[in-house]
Parts: structure tokens; sequence; C-alpha cells
């Protein structure tokens, strides 16, 4: 009995993080985490040089309700990557799709708008 108990108790343990569902973030503001804090007020006002400048702190979005989450390695690579593309000074604004965990967002797809 202790063997089929500990068995599924692993088992949710394993199914517990393919549960958690994805997230999309539509038309969100893309801030890199250096300037997160003074872009808050207003973040359609970072422009996109100082976020590839500062991309070495890391990239994030701001939420609906304000909230800041950053972004894990992949999403920085992303946002970096689409930031370098494009043409647009400031009014960065993204669509992103990934898993919530505590206040970092594992990205699975960036689309710049």
């Amino acid at each position: 009995m202790k063997k089929i108990s500990s068995l599924l108790v692993l088992l949710a343990l394993g199914v517990a993080p393919a549960l958690a569902s994805a997230t999309t973030f539509h038309d969100v503001s893309l801030v890199d985490v250096g300037c997160s804090r003074k872009a808050a007020a207003n973040p359609d006002t970072h422009t996109r040089d100082c976020a590839i400048s500062c991309a070495k702190s890391g990239f994030g979005i701001f939420t609906a309700d304000h909230q800041f989450l950053k972004f894990d390695t992949r999403g920085n690579r992303e946002a970096l990557e689409a930031l370098k593309a494009s043409h647009e000074t400031d009014h960065i604004r993204v669509n992103v799709k990934g898993t919530v965990e505590g206040g970092t967002l594992k990205v699975s797809t960036l689309k710049l708008l």
C-alpha cells in the first residue's frame, strides 16, 4: 500500500507542472528590468534604444493590473531579438504567451506589435 501511495504522489508531482496553464498577454508594454521601476508610471515612454542598452538586466512586461513580470532566459533572448529587428522608437508593445511562476513569465511565444 505504501508503494502505491508513493507512486501516486510522485505521479501527481510530475503531472502538476504539465497542468499549469499558459496565459496570453495582449498588447502589453515591454520594458527592461533595470528601468522597470522608473518606467512603471508610463511604460510607453520607455525607448527601444534604452531597452537594448539595458538588455543585460533582462526584460519583462507590465500587465493590465500594473504588475511587472520578468521573463525567463528564452523570453529575454526573444525580446532582445525582436527589439533589434524593430524600427519603433518607443511605445514598445508585445503579445506574449507563457506560464507564470512566481514573478517570472516562462515565455513560449513573443511577438512585437
